[in-house]
């Protein structure tokens, strides 16, 4: 396929595809599309895409591929040369796709989903979309209230989707071998647990806008039940993941090893749509750690969990990772670590690589206001922490806070930037510097959660807050990162919204609204012109509901009781705290059936083997090794960050006995002879690599060629001694070959001898805002041409400055010629 095009965008490697452990199957009987409707850096950093991914082409029969909303560069080329959405495995439209399963994760994300279908040409309103188009399906947290998405998809799957995915399916290949309507599949499909027709409800509306009926029209499917998978230990866990060329926002070994949460913070929808709690034994954990490892060759390991700091083997697990991976300088780091869950082995075990970053929630300026939202932790506690932490040699802790939090006053507002100023003290307490940075984002009621039935702040009432808070923190010599209002008000509205929404994503898809999390293209004026072409006011969604009030959601069951949520909000209004479930007795959400679905912890004494696969000390002995390797294809695309980022992956999935760099981020010792251009071939890249003595020019050129993706291989190796010049200053000049489309450049061997004759040939150059001079007559070594192509050895340039210089054409006249670096001239 060809992908020059690619040169026109912003980062090729986002929509080049052929990655690591990327699956094609050009002939399978169900094409599975996973959409995530944002760029491609956040998607590949979703670990339930990774797990869906890796279990769809688990079957022989199914092919999971990927998709991604293209960056605005990349929207534009589509649409001006109309070419249609298509997957990165194979290329496939998604139009000619069998399911397009869109992850909601976020509700700023949804015109993306539109400008997706758009481009994708599928018809935007699934009463528009027979059976011919793609079956298009929603899953992930925003799917406990998907109405707002309701006219768009055929389907939803609520909750856990590791089982029901291949239900859905599967479902789908026998409807698509026996034949039938649309209407038959749904209806099958809404056979499947926590599988969600919109279709088959109908909904209406009160005068004033409020949810008068929700009708089921389909008799025995009158609510639609939460997907439970009970034990997370049964799930499989993707050990193959797909390895990203550049860095995406998180770049490591991502692994579960808790879902739910049994804390109860009554703001938090994922404590509660997540429930019950259940964890993954620590040898598990391990044994999918280190297969992950070896498949990725990642430098950095992150135990996801919603409190990772309550798993209760925690430290065992720590003592075992670090016991394995220190001498790796392999990395682990708690994204979610809970003040007070934080001890002084664990503390000591993160301590021992590097440390990857402390954050640290409290969430709300004051007890009190902690004691409403059930964080249940005291500004003592978050001191402690604080404490611990910097004592052990961090300089940086990240707080982050909420404004808007129901029964909220200024007085709380102003303890937060208190308590961050004595956070700051326990750093110079400790001798360490005391460093920190404040996040404030403004709270949006979810459903689903205690605080369903609250309002929300205004946006005149977020301003004055985020205005007061940056004045109080800056007397404190204090930052302050915020949460910007209108990216607030139109999460409220769409996180609490209804049908009728519809009509507003429709317009503002027409006003060209999408990337609405990026405050760069998100438009504030777009989205309220939306609204009032729709005739809706967005501060309706903001209001109080009633507590007998019909909400958008009460035909689809999260699992936990209305009548649970009610008791939680009068206990909130009265500062009382309700318990962890995990220590106590029941709190009674109704999630539980006691039997198959429970909590299910681990034996906080259960051992961890620690010692296996532990890497030996480096050896006082190095040896310098230099390798010529060729960069081709689809993968001359990739940047030289993105190559260095290659090897260093693919170093660690060869398990190759690299030498580290000292100091706080230590990095493998190699270096690249020059910096490619994007879009040039190469037959001749030159690096060096330093490795433990004895390892050997042959192994390493065959260990590395094992793991490298096609269009990279090591094709000469050699042992050089230890104190050689580096590669930078041997270099006498580059071989280049460059070839034209036919008829593209007229007597070419002419005017290559024209040039030639000079004596001179001054040029001008801009880099990096400064002015860069030189000659290129005189910076050419050799130059020969036919009738299509230009061969050149130069020592300075670069070769489409010598071909624009040669036959007088602009650069981008000559956009459609293809270069070869066909060797590297040393000394």
């Amino acid at each position: 396929m060809q992908r020059d095009f690619l040169l026109s965008v912003e980062k090729p490697a986002r929509y080049m595809g052929g990655e690591m452990g990327a699956v094609t199957r050009p002939d399978a009987e169900v094409r599975f599309v996973l959409a995530f409707p944002d760029v491609y850096e956040v998607g590949m950093s979703h670990l339930g895409l990774r797990i869906l991914y890796n279990i769809l082409n688990g079957e022989p029969w199914v092919a999971a591929e990927r998709v991604y909303a293209p960056w605005p560069d990349m929207e534009e080329h589509l649409r001006s040369d109309d070419i249609p959405l298509a997957t990165l495995e194979t290329a496939t439209p998604l139009c000619n796709t069998d399911i397009i399963g869109f992850t909601l994760q976020y509700e700023l994300s949804y015109s993306n989903i539109l400008n997706m279908l758009e481009l994708a040409g599928i018809p935007l309103l699934a009463s528009a979309r027979g059976a011919k188009f793609p079956l298009i399906l929603g899953g992930g947290p925003c799917a406990c209230n998907p109405e707002p998405l309701a006219d768009f998809f055929d389907a939803f799957l609520l909750g856990d989707g590791e089982d029901a995915v291949l239900e859905i399916a599967a479902t789908y290949r026998q409807w698509k071998h026996g034949g039938g309507t649309k209407d038959e599949l749904l209806h099958r499909l809404s056979l499947i647990d926590g599988v969600y027709i919109p279709s088959f409800f109908s909904v209406s509306h009160a005068p004033d806008g409020r949810v008068a009926t929700i009708t089921s029209l389909k008799p025995g499917y009158e609510r639609v039940r939460r997907r439970i998978a009970p034990d997370l230990n049964a799930l499989p866990s993707p050990t193959v993941p797909v390895v990203p060329f550049l860095k995406t926002v998180h770049d490591r070994v991502s692994m579960e090893i808790a879902r739910g949460c049994t804390r109860g913070c009554r703001f938090c929808q994922a404590g509660y749509i997540y429930r019950p709690l259940r964890e993954r034994t620590p040898a598990q954990v391990m044994e999918k750690i280190e297969e992950t490892l070896r498949n990725t060759g990642y430098d950095e390991i992150s135990l996801l969990a919603l409190s990772a700091g309550d798993y209760s083997c925690l430290t065992p697990l720590l003592q075992g990772l670090m016991h394995r991976y220190a001498e790796e300088r392999i990395a682990v780091s708690l994204p979610s670590l809970r003040v007070g869950s934080l001890t002084p082995e664990m503390v000591a075990e993160i301590n021992k690589v590097r440390k990857t970053g402390f954050t640290l929630a409290p969430e709300a300026g004051s007890d009190r206001l902690r004691q409403v939202i059930n964080k249940g932790i005291t500004e003592a506690d978050l001191l402690e922490t604080a404490s611990q932490v910097y004592g052990a040699g961090w300089r940086l802790i990240k707080l982050y806070f909420m404004i808007g939090l129901p029964t909220e006053t200024m007085e709380d507002v102003l303890r937060i930037a208190e308590l961050a100023r004595q956070v700051k003290f326990q750093g110079k307490r400790s001798g360490n510097g005391g460093e920190v940075n404040v996040a404030v984002s403004s709270f949006v009621p979810k459903a689903n959660t205690p605080f369903q039935w609250e309002p929300q702040i205004s946006y005149e009432e977020i301003l004055d807050k985020q205005q007061f808070l940056r004045q109080e923190l800056k007397k404190r010599k204090l930052n302050l990162k915020w949460h910007d209002a209108p990216l607030t008000v139109m999460e409220g509205v769409f996180a609490r919204g209804d049908r009728r929404l519809g009509k507003v994503l429709l317009e503002a898809r027409r006003l060209g609204c999408r990337f609405d999390g990026w405050g760069e293209h998100f438009s504030f004026a777009r989205w309220q012109q939306a609204f009032a072409a729709a005739g809706i006011d967005p501060l309706f969604y903001h209001r109080r509901r009633e507590l007998d009030e019909i909400l958008p959601w009460d035909h689809l069951d999260s699992g936990v009781s209305r009548k649970f949520l009610l008791a939680e909000r009068e206990k909130a209004l009265g500062g009382i705290y309700t318990p962890d479930c995990r220590h106590g007795a029941c709190s009674g959400c109704g999630v539980c059936d006691f039997e198959e679905i429970r909590m299910r912890l681990n034996d906080p004494t259960s051992a961890v083997a620690a010692g296996e696969g532990a890497r030996p000390i480096e050896t006082a002995d190095v040896e310098r090794i230099r390798l010529r390797f060729q960069k081709v294809g689809r993968m001359r695309f990739l940047s030289h960050l993105e190559m260095l980022n290659l090897f260093i992956r693919a170093v660690g999935r060869a398990r190759i006995p690299i030498r580290y760099s000292q100091g706080f981020h230590p990095h493998p010792k190699f270096s690249f002879a020059t910096a490619l251009s994007v879009g040039v071939e190469s037959w001749a890249e030159y690096m060096d690599m330093e490795v433990d003595a004895g390892f050997g020019a042959e192994r390493l050129m065959e260990a590395l060629n094992q793991v490298l993706p096609e269009g990279v291989r090591v094709m000469e190796s050699q042992l050089i001694p230890l104190k050689s010049d580096s590669l930078s200053v041997i270099i006498t000049g580059t071989r280049y070959r460059v070839r034209f489309p036919a008829g593209a450049v007229h007597r070419l061997p002419q005017l290559t001898d024209r040039f030639l004759a000079l004596d001179s040939f001054p040029h001008r150059r801009e880099k990096k805002g400064k002015l860069v001079e030189f000659d290129l007559r005189h910076e050419l070594i050799n130059l020969s041409a036919t009738t299509d192509e230009v061969v050149m050895d130069i020592r300075r340039g670069k070769p489409m400055e010598y071909v624009a210089a040669i036959t007088g054409q602009l650069p981008e006249q000559l956009n459609r010629a293809t270069i070869e670096k066909l060797e590297v001239l040393f000394t």
